[in-house]
């Protein structure tokens, strides 16, 4: 029998919740931290505070279905001979072959291709599969050099250079043993079965300075063809951002906390880095100060994307397209309620499952066992990938003209309200019904 711990005058601690106190005593009865993967789980301010202002008189509306609201993007112009074109403002996420199975690196291609976006390596090198089925693929060039070759630079459409994640910023990868077979070590040069982790930093420079003469030495390898993104993890935006335009950087992402990871400490997730939402703001800020904002070097934010109000939020602040990583999983086949109950089995459920770690995944996603992989379909997954970011362009593009835009990327600042003082402050907007920003008088 339930008992009601209501009924018995029970008050459960708000700083030593019972999730609390199960940490507490898995450290104690282990002596490890915890791994695990997903992104963030405490609630933090979101795009969810911010609300849009329709037109009604003062603006005047765009009808849906006779006046165009365009939604392309062309990223890396500033210095790149072959920029890249995007038919929509919402981009792949680097995830690697490794931390996700064959299959799905192939579906991910496959979706954003029909999208008509692009999609990142991740560590660990390009595989046939995601090259294959990508006509945009961004390469990612990290601390850890795993699968790197100048032939898969020159393969790329991009080269993407990574200084930060947002759920580990100053924390290099991890991919543990189980999920290293022979293919993952042979393009990673790593034994079979032993857990990797990535450094932190790239080895080969200790400051901005050195990010400049990387910058040049890629551009001198793909004949100054191919678009260099920098990306960061969110911990000082305004800085990086500024760093990264002034090393040469045609392209900043910028990950928010929100952004997921298959493997890291717990406590980075939760407890370094900051929110999507206020990191925005100052990226933005250096990149207009910097006289390159909307005209010169495109950032793309990550870290919690959802929907197409997100989307549509994120570009109103500033951003000129949005990466999306967790969501694209779960529009393959992530935490389908169809194998409860062998997530049930693992000790955890549908919509709760973040062990991507273990490579145990029922969804055949982030998982090397043959078996478990051969589950997703990449055709079936990568059409309801495509289904996806359609709708979120959709979304976004049914909110544009609500606000009279004839583009997605015209949406501004000016169109938003906040939720919440925090929010208010975070974002550079007034608190709904005032012209209050906090912090700005």
């Amino acid at each position: 029998m339930t008992t009601d711990l209501a009924t018995l005058g029970l008050r459960e601690s708000a700083t030593f919740d019972r999730a609390t106190i199960a940490d507490i005593q898995r450290a104690a009865s282990t002596g490890i931290y915890d791994i695990r993967g997903w992104g963030a789980k405490r609630s933090l301010p979101h795009f969810d505070d911010l609300l849009f202002l329709g037109a009604s008189m003062s603006r005047y509306p765009l009808e849906g279905y006779r006046e165009k609201c365009a939604t392309d993007v062309t990223l890396g112009a500033r210095n790149a001979l072959e920029p890249i074109h995007l038919d929509i403002p919402v981009t792949i996420a680097g995830m690697s072959f490794g931390a996700l199975s064959a299959n799905a690196k192939e579906a991910l291609g496959r979706g954003a291709t029909e999208a008509g976006t692009s999609t990142t390596t991740g560590d660990g090198g390009m595989t046939p599969e995601e090259r294959g089925q990508s006509r945009k693929l961004v390469y990612q060039y990290l601390p850890s050099r795993y699968g790197m070759n100048p032939d898969d630079l020159r393969k790329a459409d991009a080269i993407e250079i990574v200084l930060g994640q947002g759920a580990k910023p100053g924390g290099g990868g991890m991919l543990l043993g189980q999920k290293i077979t022979e293919r993952v070590a042979g393009m990673r040069t790593l034994p079979v079965g032993i857990d990797q982790r990535s450094a932190s930093r790239h080895p080969d420079w200790t400051g901005p300075d050195d990010l400049t003469i990387k910058i040049a030495e890629i551009r001198e390898i793909t004949d100054w063809r191919k678009p260099i993104y920098v990306k960061i993890g969110a911990s000082r935006p305004y800085y990086d951002t500024a760093l990264a335009v002034k090393a040469g950087a045609d392209v900043v992402v910028l990950d928010g906390m929100q952004g997921g990871t298959a493997a890291t400490q717990q406590v980075f997730i939760e407890h370094v880095g900051i929110p999507t939402l206020a990191a925005i703001g100052p990226a933005v800020q250096a990149l207009q100060e910097l006289g390159v904002h909307r005209t010169g070097v495109q950032l793309i934010v990550s870290g919690g994307i959802r929907h197409g109000a997100d989307v549509a939020k994120a570009l109103a602040l500033g951003a000129d397209a949005v990466a999306i990583g967790t969501a694209a999983l779960i529009a393959l086949g992530d935490n389908d309620p169809r194998y409860a109950d062998e997530y049930a089995k693992l000790g955890s459920a549908a919509g709760f499952y973040d062990d991507f770690q273990d490579g145990r995944d029922p969804a055949g996603i982030s998982t090397q066992d043959p078996e478990l992989s051969a589950r997703l379909e990449p055709v079936a997954a990568g059409r309801r990938l495509a289904n996806y970011l359609r709708v979120l362009t959709l979304e976004a593009q049914t909110i544009a003209r609500a606000c009279g835009k004839s583009h997605v990327r015209n949406l501004e600042p000016e169109d938003l309200v906040a939720l919440t003082v925090e929010s208010a402050a975070m974002a550079g907007v007034p608190l709904a019904g005032t012209s209050w920003i906090p912090g700005r008088g």
